[in-house]
């Protein structure tokens, strides 16, 4: 997670949301990244989204299903959606997100039995740290 974190800083250099995520292989890092819709103008540029791309195309495929991916914060329906496309193993977030999250608090997408793959979850991970540094962003952006 503190890699996820690291990236997560990243996306405040150029106005972003701080949110970052990691893939991971057996313990090795497979590809990182934080959300660039600012940057590239392009709303679907979440962090999640830009991890999954860079891990299938360092693994030259599109199945992550022994990858567990990182992120700073629960998933958005359009990321959650992703990560069940994947077929990823594990999804590990910090807080929830009580306005969009898709991996339990609105929605659990990842784990809907009518879809045809279910992504295991683990919650909560340093979730203080993820949670101050986004309260920290928009603090700074409402004055």
């Amino acid at each position: 997670m503190r890699l996820a974190l690291a990236q997560a800083r990243r996306a405040q250099e150029h106005g972003d949301v701080p949110i970052g995520a990691v893939v991971v292989r057996d313990d090795e890092l497979i590809a990182a990244a934080h959300n660039e819709r600012e940057l590239r103008k392009d709303p679907t540029a979440h962090a999640e989204i830009l991890a999954v791309r860079a891990a299938s195309e360092a693994l030259g495929r599109w199945r992550l299903d022994d990858c567990t991916l990182y992120v700073t914060l629960e998933p958005c329906p359009m990321c959650a959606g992703a990560l069940v496309l994947a077929r990823l193993k594990r999804l590990v977030y910090g807080p929830q997100d009580p306005k969009a999250g898709a991996a339990y608090t609105l929605y659990n997408i990842v784990q809907d039995p009518r879809l045809n793959h279910e992504v295991e979850i683990v919650t909560g991970i340093e979730q203080e740290v993820c949670a101050e540094l986004l309260r920290g962003f928009f603090q700074t952006r409402r004055g």
